[in-house]
């Protein structure tokens, strides 16, 4: 969307910004309506599309307005804007850095409606606590029962246990996690000098998404299927780094051993000059923890 300069000098205190407007929120990109944007009052969004003029807000390269924040958590804050109400996923474990996103954009009642369910859901001890409760809220009734905990985990690699240590091995729950990537490799024509090793695009995990984050943590990129309940599976998350080793050591790490693994392969030459060789290959590896 390429925001023509002239909107802003229109007549009769007509708004200088389309009736659609397109946002780039920490690389996602939005197709909102401009009156959702000054839905709420006296929030930043407001402030932004009401009181300034197209000129004076950052803009990407194709002229989208930009706006750094978390371009995933930014969906929920439009979804409130739309019609003031919280409605969130039955497992949504990020809670508190929606608050802090509610905080920033200056949504109050949205502040409180988290804050609340935050301190309830503390006191309690109750991680996974689902929409019904911040529904209930916003429509001012306030006084349903929570839905039972899910089971959360930790954004921690855990520590393997020892011999001795039944009692943590028992805790340990069973199952599969496969790891597959794409890679290619370049090899001159006597196989041995010019050798250009191996090249891994993305490493991708495949399993229940518990035990998933339980062994990657914070290096599960889980952008693709943000909303996935602990005990459902999935084959869309994939890793925040290229190695495969260090995918390997993490599952050792949790207990996790190799249980077989296959690949594929093709060859095709560099160029029609050139007798370099690229092998290309899709491989995957099946973990389990027994």
């Amino acid at each position: 969307m390429a925001l023509a300069d002239s909107l802003c000098d229109l007549p009769n205190g007509e708004s200088p910004f389309p009736a659609v407007v397109e946002l780039n929120v920490g690389g996602q990109v939005y197709v909102t309506r401009h009156r959702t944007l000054v839905a709420v009052p006296d929030s930043l969004l407001w402030d932004m599309f009401s009181r300034k003029s197209p000129r004076e807000l950052p803009k990407d390269s194709k002229g989208r307005f930009f706006l750094d924040r978390d371009g995933f958590l930014f969906r929920y804050v439009l979804d409130y804007m739309r019609d003031q109400r919280l409605v969130l996923p039955d497992y949504f474990p990020e809670r508190s850095r929606l608050q802090r996103e509610a905080e920033y954009f200056q949504l109050q009642e949205l502040v409180r409606q988290l804050s609340a369910a935050n301190q309830q859901r503390n006191s309690l001890g109750e991680e996974g606590w689902g929409s019904g409760e911040a529904e209930e809220g916003s429509r001012g009734g306030g006084s349903g029962k929570p839905r039972l905990p899910l089971l959360t985990t930790s954004t921690t690699v855990p520590v393997p246990p020892s011999p001795s240590s039944s009692d943590t091995t028992l805790a340990r729950r069973s199952g599969y996690i496969t790891v597959g990537y794409r890679g290619s490799y370049t090899i001159g024509r006597d196989c041995q000098a010019d050798a250009k090793f191996r090249r891994v695009a993305r490493i991708t995990v495949c399993g229940k998404t518990s035990l998933a984050k339980e062994v990657f943590g914070e290096t599960l990129n889980e952008s693709r299927d943000p909303d996935r309940p602990p005990e459902r599976y999935t084959s869309r998350y994939y890793l925040k780094f290229n190695f495969l080793e260090q995918a390997f050591d993490l599952l050792a790490e949790a207990g996790f051993h190799m249980l077989a693994c296959s690949s594929t392969g093709t060859c095709a030459y560099a160029s029609d000059q050139g007798e370099d060789k690229i092998w290309t290959s899709y491989t995957e590896y099946v973990f389990c923890r027994g």
